[in-house]
C-alpha cells in the first residue's frame, strides 16, 4: 500500500483558468483530492468531464450552474456533481473550495501540470 501525506504548504499552486489557483494535495488509485483559491469575478466556464466532482466550500461565496440548475453556495455547503454533467461556476467573492475527484484526475496529478 502506497500512502500519501500532505503537509499544508503555499508552495505548488497554479492558474489553468485566470483567477483560479489549484493544487493536487494527494491521489490515489480512485480518488484525486484538489484545493481551488477563486478570486471574486473569476468564471469557471461550463465543461464535462468523467469524473464524479464532490467538493466542499470553505470560504467565500459562488454560484453553480449544474445540468441547467443553478446553485448558491456558501461556507459550510457541499455538492457532488455527476460524471459527464455539464457545469460551470462565477466567484461572487474570494473564495477557496475543496474537492475530490474520482476516478483520479490525470490531468491534475503533479507531473502533468502546463
Amino acid at each position: 500500500m502506497n500512502m500519501m501525506f500532505h503537509k499544508r504548504s503555499e508552495d505548488g499552486y497554479y492558474s489553468r483558468i485566470k483567477g483560479i489557483d489549484q493544487k493536487t494535495l494527494v491521489y490515489g488509485a480512485k480518488t484525486l483530492l484538489a484545493e481551488f483559491r477563486l478570486v471574486k469575478g473569476a468564471v469557471v466556464p461550463n465543461h464535462s468531464h468523467p469524473h464524479e466532482q464532490t467538493g466542499y466550500l470553505i470560504s467565500g461565496h459562488m454560484v453553480f450552474l449544474v445540468g441547467g440548475r443553478r446553485y448558491e453556495a456558501l461556507p459550510g455547503d457541499s455538492w457532488c456533481i455527476p460524471v459527464d454533467v455539464e457545469h460551470g461556476a462565477e466567484v461572487i467573492e474570494d473564495t477557496v473550495v475543496v474537492e475530490v475527484f474520482s476516478p483520479a484526475r490525470e490531468d491534475y496529478l503533479p507531473d502533468k501540470k502546463y
